[in-house]
């Protein structure tokens, strides 16, 4: 290849980049030519051409407590979990019921074989005859005493022994009560109920496993959770803190539910922080209307002590768009401008609160789908 065509692309290329610039390039001049400026749009800037066609609405104010907002996931009372146990310990031979089920109290839950059964019946049976020997005894030497015939001495040793064959007695009675036996229909099955109505959320045994406090097998068959009402535990940064109290009242909103607001009151804050990420648990109780479930994600507002002015917008003026909220306000002429902004929680009547971006009294567009077309065409 000769020199000459190793300087014809450069040749033209600087051909074309003076075509670009729509001069053409003097060499006898020296100069090059004068940049061109070329207007580059407005990503925030909407133009319209009928801005009379567009409705606006104006910006209102609240004055509420100020908030914080949180995260956390739900979770079970603790005082409202209940283990099923079963105090005769055996082999289970019936489950009527599973995880996750709801139950009610004293619903049958599952059946056990226990020798327990069988010993403390026959503890029962012997406790039964020893009494009757020992009463006998007592009035026999009752008799005898009154006629003269043996000492007082006697006479109380045979009612002490009359005294600890009933308490004896007493006691097998109570053990098969204890371990819900029918001392008339005696059996070595036992019946294990709920004690309480709720949720099963956890199962340790299975058709034929070992249960009992005294077998090998796990002493908790299952675990029922009252889920009436639940805790929200939520992680808040220790520079946070001491914008929470002790009773505190919380707005909490589920992830899958962000119209449904619920109540709650913050009814501890923890006193270790997470060494990895600063953050303190602080444990809201919120009843449960039915719609939570335990390990779902919500957002708790804590409501401050002192009243702060927020900004209200129709719902309907907020575009969502990525993950980054907007609303339009007029920019003279035929012009909208776009504003981030950030929102709080829904109020009533359709109306969003805003924590920043605007200020009340300002203008928005009303309805973002008047502006989806125009928004698509540029």
């Amino acid at each position: 290849m000769n020199r000459r065509s190793l300087c014809l692309p450069c040749s033209l290329a600087l051909c074309l980049s003076l075509a670009a610039c729509g001069k053409k390039f003097d060499p006898a001049s020296g100069a090059p030519p004068s940049p061109k400026v070329v207007e580059v749009n407005n990503g925030d800037i909407v133009t319209v051409q009928h801005p009379a066609d567009f409705s606006l609405a104006t910006a209102g104010r609240i004055d509420e407590p100020s908030r914080l907002s949180v995260t956390g996931s739900v979770t079970p009372d603790i005082n409202r979990e209940v283990p099923v146990i079963s105090l005769a310990s055996g082999r289970v031979v019936d489950i009527r019921a599973t995880l996750d089920q709801n139950v009610h109290k004293g619903q049958l839950l599952l059946r056990v074989q226990s020798p327990d059964i069988t010993n403390a019946f026959d503890t029962y049976l012997k406790a039964v005859n020893d009494e009757r020997l020992a009463n006998t005894a007592y009035l026999r030497a009752r008799d005898l005493y009154a006629h003269g015939a043996i000492s007082q001495e006697m006479l109380e040793q045979a009612e002490d022994s009359e005294d600890d064959a009933k308490d004896d007695l007493n006691a097998a009675d109570q053990q098969l009560n204890t371990l819900g036996v029918d001392k008339n229909h005696p059996s070595d099955i036992i019946n294990v109920y709920a004690p309480i109505t709720g949720v099963i959320v956890a199962q340790n045994v299975t058709q034929a496993a070992a249960t009992g406090v005294t077998y090998s097998g796990s002493p908790t068959a299952f675990t029922i959770a009252d889920l009436s009402r639940v805790w929200v535990l939520c992680d808040v940064y220790q520079n946070n803190l001491p914008q929470v109290r002790v009773g505190q009242q919380a707005q909490i909103v589920v992830d899958g539910y962000p119209n449904r607001v619920l109540t709650g009151r913050v009814s501890d804050i923890g006193p270790v922080l997470d060494p990895t990420i600063r953050t303190a648990k602080v444990r809201i109780d919120v009843a449960n209307p039915g719609m939570l479930r335990l390990g779902m994600f919500v957002t708790a507002t804590l409501m401050g002590p002192s009243n702060q002015v927020h900004t209200t917008v129709p719902a309907d003026a907020i575009l969502h768009l990525h993950d980054q909220d907007w609303v339009f306000v007029p920019a003279g002429a035929s012009h909208f401008r776009r504003i981030l902004v950030q929102p709080g929680i829904l109020l009533p009547g359709n109306n969003q609160e805003i924590l920043s971006g605007i200020a009340p009294g300002q203008q928005v567009v009303r309805s973002v789908l008047q502006l989806e077309a125009v928004l698509e065409a540029q």
